[in-house]
């Protein structure tokens, strides 16, 4: 099995369920006492979240970069950045390092494909919904993406930093996301990303009326095939970038 190296730390509440499901999903296709080869780089997620809310991507691409390096110094043979956010520095980070680095929207992008739709609504970060660099990589790959209006987006992006992000789950939250669920599905919506991957410690398929895109599972599990030599098309797109309509 290929070591797998994970620049984490965004939050790490998120990056536990990486290690939890990169584990689970090798032990499941291995078996007996079987667990993922893999490498952590945690960051002070603090000092991240100042960087974008002051707009230093830059900087941000930078720590991620160094990160990155680290890991493959450490023996990764390719590499997740475990928040979606932060692939707003993919490009950056992937020119660092000599091993391919699996982009979340590629895996997930797969899934939804794969699922037969096409139509899907995004939560995430106010970054991960309002900007072109996760939306429009999604778009190449041939989905029609919707975002919620911007009450909803706001909500969204509150509860991930002020509640999930520091461990806290509460149903009011839950129920609020279930309503801007529903909204996206009136509005059209086949299926729902959760373009966050704190969201998948809220938000369970029981949640929502269309099937739902946990991100952090999906690029973990790409993630494993990958690292057990199987044919994994994210990780083939990683350095190309993404498919064209």
């Amino acid at each position: 099995m290929k070591t797998i190296g994970l620049i984490g730390g965004m939050s790490w509440e998120s990056t536990a369920e990486y290690y939890r499901i990169l584990n689970e999903r090798t032990r499941d296709r291995l078996g007996g006492l079987h667990s993922a080869r893999c490498v952590v780089y945690s960051v002070d997620f603090a000092e991240i979240e100042r960087l974008q809310v002051q707009g230093r991507w830059a900087e941000a691409g930078t720590v991620l970069a160094e990160a990155a390096r680290s890991l493959e110094a450490a023996g990764a043979d390719l590499l997740l950045i475990c928040t979606n956010t932060m692939h707003k520095v993919a490009d950056v980070v992937a020119a660092a390092v000599s091993v391919p680095l699996l982009h979340l929207a590629d895996a997930t992008a797969d899934a939804v494909r794969a699922s037969g739709l096409r139509r899907v609504g995004l939560l995430g970060t106010a970054f991960t919904m309002e900007q072109d660099f996760y939306r429009g990589r999604l778009e190449q790959a041939g989905l029609d993406v919707r975002i919620p209006e911007r009450d909803g987006r706001a909500l969204v992006h509150r509860v991930i930093y002020e509640e999930l992000c520091v461990g806290v789950v509460r149903d009011d939250s839950r129920a609020a996301f279930q309503r801007v669920i529903k909204d996206l599905v009136a509005h059209g919506a086949e299926g729902v990303i959760l373009g966050c991957t704190e969201i998948e410690l809220l938000i369970g398929p029981q949640d929502s009326p269309v099937p739902i895109f946990p991100t952090a599972r999906l690029h973990a599990e790409a993630a494993v095939a990958d690292a057990l030599s199987e044919r994994s098309p994210s990780a083939a797109r990683a350095r190309s970038g993404p498919r064209r309509r």
